[in-house]
């Protein structure tokens, strides 16, 4: 089977981590504050979404190792399948958060506590439903 995806991102992630030593092991809503900051053109996607809010988001962690299929859990130390895990490192690196809308400016939205490197691209924004 050969099948490809092609994935244009709609802005980038600021966070306050520029090395992997200095990202999170994972999210922390009460962490320091990050900004989605959307393409220009996109902007008017925005409409619609509120403070209070939470949101799905959904981001390319593009420094991660790829080709690793089982890893040792840094929780429990056994080996599992990268399915079993939260790890980034996995066949497609895709980060995955739901987080609360601080505030939304100018095409910006300010949430806390995102694990990943200054810069990511962000690859989609969704309403969390609830149970996420």
């Amino acid at each position: 089977m050969t099948l490809q995806a092609t994935f244009k991102p709609i802005g980038e992630i600021v966070t306050p981590y520029k090395t992997l030593a200095d990202c999170p092991r994972n999210i922390d809503p009460n962490g320091p504050p990050c900004e989605l900051v959307l393409r220009d053109e996109l902007r008017d996607g925005l409409l619609g979404l509120a403070a209070g809010q939470r949101i799905l988001i959904l981001y390319w962690l593009e420094h991660a190792e790829r080709s690793a299929i089982r890893q040792n859990s840094r929780r429990t130390g056994e080996l599992a399948g990268v399915f079993a895990l939260r790890t980034p490192n996995r066949p497609n690196p895709i980060g995955v958060a739901v987080l609360s809308i601080e505030q939304i400016i100018d095409g910006v939205i300010t949430v806390r506590g995102l694990d990943c490197l200054d810069g990511t691209p962000l690859l989609d924004i969704k309403p969390a439903m609830s149970g996420e």
